[in-house]
């Protein structure tokens, strides 16, 4: 029913979108470095929950409700943007932080941990982007169900997207600590990250 061009292409797509800084690299990294690998592999979890109600949307027929109402689409677009663009400021402002140099967090429980992930993921544009405009180009009407399609191909992504995000997660203590002796690589880092999100928040809000 799904053809493996359709998924190597969202499986190539998910994998460029997943390793592009965003919401939730920043914040599994954070947790990890700061309360441990135990923790960013619970954010994690929220993280995958995340991506099972866009996935159930996309089945739904998200994209045809976003046709329909497009100022919806627009407010979603537009809120993600704003997002984006907010942690781009954050690491391009004088004294900004960059993701594997966070500020002390007081440990969070697991069941905080678990909700900041999904939340996080929920207000990421890139997912948003990925379920409602590109997942629906690799789905074929003549091949048989557009539902069963969709949750093939969804899947895909959420298998590349939970793979090098729980590598990212394990590893982030790691990369802190061989970038925390390099403060010029730290600040290089900062600078790169905060200038993707910024790109990426311009292209949201004016696509």
């Amino acid at each position: 029913m799904v053809t493996w061009h359709a998924v190597t292409g969202m499986a190539l797509v998910a994998l460029g979108m997943v390793l592009t800084p965003g919401p939730n690299m920043m914040y599994l990294v954070s947790r990890s470095v700061t309360q441990g690998r135990r923790a960013g592999l619970i954010s994690l979890l929220g993280v995958a929950a995340g991506f099972v109600v866009y996935l159930l949307a996309a089945v739904a027929g998200i994209a045809a409700l976003f046709a329909l109402v497009p100022a919806v689409y627009t407010a979603v677009k537009l809120a993600g943007a704003g997002y984006l663009g907010w942690l781009a400021w954050q690491a391009l402002r004088p004294g900004g932080t960059s993701a594997f140099d966070p500020k002390p967090l007081p440990p969070d429980p697991a069941r905080r941990l678990f909700a900041m992930g999904f939340v996080t993921n929920l207000l990421n544009p890139k997912i948003a982007i990925l379920y409602v405009s590109v997942l629906p180009q690799f789905v074929d009407p003549d091949r048989g169900s557009v539902p069963l399609q969709s949750l093939l191909i969804g899947l895909t992504q959420v298998a590349v997207a939970l793979t090098v995000n729980g590598l990212i997660a394990v590893t982030a203590g790691s990369v802190a600590s061989f970038l925390g002796r390099r403060p010029r690589w730290l600040r290089v880092q900062r600078y790169v990250t905060g200038t993707a999100l910024a790109g990426i928040a311009v292209t949201v809000a004016a696509d």
